[in-house]
């Protein structure tokens, strides 16, 4: 780094010091200014606008934060991640070619506390669990090349013994946790707000009686107390919701959300079910008419509500198509297996055996980066469920071995009828791209 880059970087981790005793009172463009850099260098109107809705709706929420979280959330997430992380992003891809993805997602156990239907997480022990040491070189290996946000999810993270450790040890890093909840008591919400350095988002399935379907009486009770707790002791949190046939419009209705935005949630994600894991089951998928319905129902409610809110399979046109394959991110499981996304469950590499840089510049990612976007329209982003010849290709091609039984699937029995579904979700898909966003990108071309 010369020593201009160095300058630099100091003076504007002074500014976001500065600026984080006086955040409440600052107007919102100056605060966007300090970190425009980073924002206003997205060429897309959706992605800086999303990003500015982000950094706007942290500074509406410094004042509920704990001492500590709002510490970390400026200096891990918008300093380290955003900024400072750069000139190490920037070396990476000019040497490699590729860039440096936004966050890692890790699953360091499958273990579980509850027997939802469906899941088989319960079933395993403690001895399936990614080592402690690997986890620690995964954080470390992707601090040197710049990357400073990580997803945890499991399995039941607040079930893995060693989660505080980690989170403290990692504490120049910004993390985001999947959990049900149900172990969130004053204890864990407390040392939370210690720490500073995570959000943990808990799954719903609609209301009590959805959630309470599958995951066990009490556990919508659970659910709102540690909600309640995370709010009193300053901790950033969020909901997350899977939608499925039979929940698909509730968990986008105004009484949902307005719900989680009175417990003090600060963003919700949103995923669609898709036929992965031990018994996939193409009947709950959403079908494309209501994934189109809650795509507007995203835009709209992120128009409406004190809320970021982000669905995983709509909100391609903010990533530029599919994220998998280190393009954006990438999983690694319990068992070390490094997986293009989360719900892509094959590989060809191991952590265990492989370090990160070797991992994100394999054959099998670039098989996915070659391709990607897989289309122009990027609300057609998944390889499983919008483009499933891609996946086919790519497995074909690399050789990559399922990481679980029954992972397959997707790429055998059930080819012909998501083929079928791409096929019927293309045409929605399309009306709605050439009518919503292609005039924007031709408006932008012209500005």
């Amino acid at each position: 780094m010369t020593l201009k880059d160095r300058v630099k970087l100091y003076a504007t981790r002074a500014a976001i010091k500065g600026a984080l005793r006086v955040l409440p009172k600052i107007s919102d463009e100056r605060w966007l200014s300090l970190v425009k850099g980073r924002v206003y260098r997205l060429e897309k109107k959706e992605e800086r606008d999303f990003l500015e809705n982000l950094l706007i709706n942290i500074k509406g929420a410094v004042d509920r934060m704990s001492p500590k979280v709002r510490e970390k959330v400026v200096m891990n997430l918008i300093n380290n991640a955003m900024i400072q992380g750069q000139p190490k992003r920037l070396a990476f891809a000019q040497k490699y070619g590729i860039r440096v993805p936004n966050l890692l997602v890790l699953s360091p156990t499958m273990r579980c506390h509850l027997k939802c239907y469906g899941c088989y997480a319960w079933q395993y022990s403690k001895k399936d669990d990614l080592p402690y040491d690997v986890c620690n070189r995964i954080i470390d290996e992707a601090n040197d090349i710049g990357l400073y946000f990580f997803v945890i999810t499991g399995g039941e993270p607040f079930f893995w013994e060693n989660l505080f450790d980690f989170l403290e040890r990692h504490n120049d890093s910004f993390f985001q946790i999947y959990t049900n909840g149900q172990l969130i008591d004053e204890d864990v919400a407390k040392k939370l707000a210690e720490l500073g350095n995570a959000v943990p988002c808990i799954s719903v399935e609609g209301f009590e009686k959805e959630t309470e379907e599958r995951r066990g009486k009490g556990a919508w009770a659970k659910v709102m107390r540690a909600m309640d707790l995370l709010k009193e002791y300053g901790v950033l949190f969020g909901y997350s919701a899977t939608a499925t046939r039979y929940n698909n419009e509730l968990i986008v209705s105004d009484e949902f959300v307005d719900l989680f935005v009175d417990k003090g949630c600060f963003i919700g994600w949103y995923f669609n079910y898709v036929p992965i894991g031990r018994e996939p089951n193409l009947d709950l998928m959403p079908t494309p008419q209501q994934r189109d319905y809650r795509r507007r129902r995203i835009l709209e409610i992120r128009r409406t509500k004190n809320i970021i809110v982000a669905d995983f399979w709509n909100d391609g046109p903010l990533v530029n198509g599919c994220m998998a394959g280190g393009k954006n991110y990438l999983h690694i499981n319990a068992n070390g297996d490094v997986e293009p996304c989360v719900f892509v469950h094959f590989a060809v590499d191991n952590i265990k055996e492989k370090s990160l840089i070797e991992v994100l510049t394999s054959d099998f990612f670039m098989a996915f980066r070659k391709r990607q976007p897989y289309t122009e329209n990027h609300l057609r982003p998944c390889c499983i469920i919008d483009n499933p010849n891609v996946l086919r290709e790519i497995v074909a091609e690399t050789g990559a071995y399922p990481t679980h039984d029954g992972a397959e699937t997707v790429v055998t029995c059930l080819a012909k009828q998501l083929d079928e579904y791409a096929e019927e979700y293309k045409e929605i898909a399309d009306k709605a791209w050439e009518e919503e966003y292609v005039p924007q990108e031709e408006e932008e071309k012209v500005g």
